[in-house]
């Protein structure tokens, strides 16, 4: 049971990365991206092609997945996103899915469609126990890493000037522009960063999640699940309800294999009831 719960809780940690940008986006710009999974996607692919082509290190795959996926999020925002910020959601849907397909299309057709597999260094395989627990290796890793990410983006958000800006941007872009705020600037930065978070989260859930040229579709409703579960006027309601997600949906695989995959929908459903605006929602909202 404790180590379903450990492995639990590594996979929800790296479902609050990889849609923890989504969370940002939704949230605080109130651009409904669903192409979010394909961002993710392009990271997992710069770790395939860094490790297995060139030999390069795992650890410096990942900030450079984070800082690929974050340059081509920033392109696409000045480019594309910035002309739909205003647009209607169902534009914003409509264009995004169209962002997704176009991405699966793109890496079948130059990297084909199987499975791609990463060979991690020495020190992340296997397991350890841990008063007799069974602990994966790269598992505790990604808790650790994902936990002090989680606090960065907290900190960042909350406590910074950079912080402050954004939410002002969003509340009122006009009031925010008078007061000297470079709201365009502001909002490429954001969209970039959860770019990078994603990617980050592709790179690292490559082991875990697998990757293929289908990774946006399947995992997309998994980012959903997330952001509308624990809402999107905070971080930290996404990350609860990643949490447990992540536990549910491991624990319903191992005891009730033949409905496992439905436990974490049903979770979503109670949820949503009895909470409809997310976890940590002000009330009369």
């Amino acid at each position: 049971m404790l180590t379903i719960l450990f492995d639990g809780i590594a996979y929800g940690m790296l479902l609050f990365i990889l849609a923890c940008g989504l969370t940002v986006t939704l949230g605080l710009m109130n651009f409904i991206n669903l192409a979010h999974g394909a961002f993710a996607m392009a990271g997992g692919y710069i770790t395939v092609i860094m490790m297995n082509r060139y030999g390069i290190s795992f650890y410096w795959c990942l900030p450079a997945a984070f800082l690929v996926a974050a340059v081509i999020g920033l392109v696409l925002e000045r480019t594309l996103y910035q002309w739909l910020y205003q647009a209607p959601h169902l534009d914003q849907v409509l264009f995004s899915i169209g962002i997704v397909f176009m991405a699966v299309a793109g890496t079948d057709y130059f990297m084909g469609g199987q499975q791609q597999l990463i060979n991690l260094p020495p020190e992340l395989s296997g397991r350890m126990e841990v008063m007799g627990v069974g602990v994966g290796r790269y598992r505790l890793f990604t808790i650790v890493l994902c936990a002090l990410l989680a606090i960065a983006l907290q900190l960042i958000l909350s406590k910074t000037r950079f912080g402050s800006r954004l939410r002002a941007a969003v509340d009122d872009r006009r009031v925010a522009m008078g007061l000297g705020i470079n709201v365009p600037v502001v909002f490429a930065l954001t969209f970039a960063f959860g770019s990078g978070l994603a990617g980050l989260g592709g790179a690292m859930g490559a082991e875990i999640l697998g990757l293929d040229p289908n990774f946006p579709l399947k995992f997309m409703i998994y980012f959903l699940i997330v952001v509308s579960v624990g809402g999107t006027s905070t971080v930290s309601g996404p990350f609860l309800a990643a949490l447990l997600l992540g536990i549910a949906d491991v624990a319903g695989k191992y005891y009730v294999p033949a409905i496992g995959p439905f436990v974490i929908y049903g979770l979503m459903i109670v949820m949503l009831i009895v909470r409809p605006n997310g976890l940590f929602a002000r009330g009369g909202r």
